[in-house]
């Protein structure tokens, strides 16, 4: 990298310069915590050589506080070592649809948004409002986010599938309790480079109206099918209808990349055939506000009852449980 002809080949040269950065966050993270590690024994040391009685109180109690972050910082470090997949270190596309249950599903859309909003906000992601298609009388039919950060698909992508709400309906007047289902897909942000052709014939493009300043109504937002997948996309993310087709195309090559990673891993019910109909049996979460309050993963068995903390984007619960391989019946499926 230092040689003076390095940046001869630009795109050479760019992609080395991403391979060194990604050999130094696994190494530096190591050599961090050895450090840690060698500090907080020698502040043991010096705590067990302590003779005054106040003095050293104070000094265990520091340890002690010392051992407990780095425990924290430990465990972080473990988890982050399951997210070795090729994309996951990538930004990544997250789009939430309302299922069976019409105004209940699409109002369960909306509150998934707000609390995959507060989950990127909490763990210093930052995201873009790629496409939004808002519900007939309330909440959202679908939406699609742009999620940027170190590791945001390795993350997300455990949230892919359909998630069930129960609770006393606030649209029925007798006040009844209803079941509402939506489901999350997520694709990884993949690079220009990756080998995704895309015959122009194959698509079906078209143009719909996206809100102005002022409420102002321009037909700059994009709409694609791929029809030999019947993959929809649409952006209505930026001003030009130019910038929005460009990153619908880059979204729908990013789910082509990842259906075809699936079928060459032969892993289809995982990630896209598992999702199924969004509708009764194919949930991989339960909401539960009423009779109970009880959020559920069906699939690593991971729960709890502080609804209000999840839906206040609290999932570190459920995320790890699942890199972690955990299953229902509390083993891990990385064991075997």
């Amino acid at each position: 990298m230092a040689g003076s002809d390095f940046w001869n080949n630009r795109e050479r040269a760019q992609t080395e310069v991403e391979e060194v950065s990604r050999l130094k966050s696994l190494i530096n993270p190591v050599r961090e915590l050895e450090r840690e590690i060698a500090d907080l024994d020698a502040l043991r040391q010096l705590a067990e050589e302590e003779n005054n009685a106040q003095a050293r109180a104070e000094a265990e109690r520091e340890v002690s506080q010392e051992h407990e972050r780095l425990a924290q910082k430990l465990a972080e470090f473990e988890l982050r070592q399951f997210l070795s997949g090729e994309n996951d270190r990538t930004n990544a596309f997250l789009t939430i649809h309302s299922g069976a249950g019409g105004t209940e599903s699409c109002d369960w859309a909306d509150m998934l948004l707000r609390m995959y909003q507060r989950w990127i906000e909490r763990h210093g992601y930052k995201s873009q409002m790629v496409d939004i298609q808002t519900g007939e009388e309330v909440g959202i039919k679908s939406a699609t986010l742009l999620v940027t950060g170190e590791y945001a698909f390795g993350y997300l992508s455990t949230e892919r599938g359909v998630h069930r709400l129960v609770r006393i309906s606030p649209f029925d007047a007798n006040k009844r309790r209803h079941t509402s289902f939506a489901s999350v897909d997520v694709v990884p942000e993949i690079a220009e480079s990756a080998p995704i052709e895309i015959n122009p014939a194959d698509l079906e493009i078209g143009t719909y109206r996206s809100g102005g300043k002022g409420g102002q109504k321009v037909e700059t937002a994009v709409r694609i099918v791929h029809k030999p997948t019947g993959i929809v996309v649409a952006c209505q993310a930026e001003r030009s209808q130019l910038r929005n087709r460009e990153l619908a195309i880059k979204m729908l090559k990013a789910k082509i990349y990842e259906l075809e990673q699936d079928k060459k891993r032969a892993e289809m019910d995982r990630q896209y055939g598992e999702k199924g109909d969004v509708a009764w049996g194919s949930q991989i979460r339960s909401y539960v506000f009423q009779p109970y309050q009880m959020v559920k993963d069906h699939r690593t068995g991971a729960e709890t009852s502080n609804v209000q903390a999840v839906m206040d984007g609290d999932l570190d619960l459920f995320i790890q449980a699942k890199l972690r391989g955990q299953t229902m019946d509390g083993t891990s499926d990385r064991d075997f």
